[in-house]
């Protein structure tokens, strides 16, 4: 059966349609005393939060017709095409804008090695009383419940653990991991249509995701041409139940 490709809700529009829709969208959104307005790039993939910027009605306007996203420099005092010169671009995927009006989400598929100027995927790395220097290992963002859990089991690669489950399937190889996916793949299907009891659908949920993932990699290194950079390494892998480790 053939696949739909992965959609997004913006398509890039002509330079006229483009400077006609960010007239009319500027008329509904609330900028500040300066004529800025925040906006939140997310990763399109897997959800995470890269960075915050400011937008005026120009860099709306290009975002728009180029779609890659540009931002207001409150520093520089100039438009600031995102990834110019660093090549870290950030292509728009869709945009939309909170009740209030006041705040914009940027749905963006991000190349190079992440949104920081650090080097960092994103610029929420830190969660310590004290500073760190971001850079590649930084702490990756929060995602998705799979991206969490491919951490976790790069985290179990990288530093096995004694009686872990993951990395008994891991010293496997292919076959192991192919030969499980199947047996819980058939489980599942067969929960799916009633063929088990209850007790036994409940009990096989805790291993749905990560078989069914096939103990593979993040979303942003599984859709083509995906900018999204992987999960950092030196992360502490959060615990999963007790049938999984």
């Amino acid at each position: 059966m053939d696949q739909k490709p992965l959609e997004a809700s913006f398509h890039l529009l002509d330079p006229a349609r483009a400077e006609q829709f960010a007239a009319e969208l500027d008329q509904h959104l609330r900028f500040n005393e300066a004529g800025l307005i925040p906006a939140v790039a997310q990763d399109w993939l897997d959800g995470a939060v890269l960075m915050v910027a400011w937008m005026n009605a120009e860099a709306i306007e290009r975002t728009l017709a180029t779609g890659e996203v540009h931002y207001w420099s409150r520093s520089r005092q100039e438009l600031w095409h995102k990834g110019a010169t660093s090549g870290q671009l950030q292509k728009l995927r869709g945009l939309r804008y909170d009740c209030d009006a006041d705040v914009l989400l940027l749905t963006i598929e991000q190349a190079g090695a992440g949104a920081c100027h650090t080097g960092a995927r994103s610029c929420f790395y830190e969660e310590g009383p004290k500073p760190s220097a971001g850079g590649p290992a930084a702490l990756p963002p929060p995602a998705d419940v799979c991206t969490e859990l491919a951490r976790v089991i790069e985290g179990r690669r990288d530093a096995p653990e004694p009686g872990s489950y993951t990395n008994k399937l891991l010293a496997g190889g292919d076959n192991a991991i192919l030969k499980k996916n199947r047996r819980r793949k058939r489980r599942i299907c067969d929960g799916l249509q009633g063929r088990q009891r209850r007790r036994d659908r409940r009990g096989s949920r805790r291993h749905r995701v990560p078989h069914a993932g096939g103990l593979g990699p993040p979303w942003g290194q599984l859709a083509p041409g995906a900018g999204s950079a992987g999960p950092a390494a030196g992360r502490t892998a959060p615990e999963l139940s007790p049938g999984w480790r």
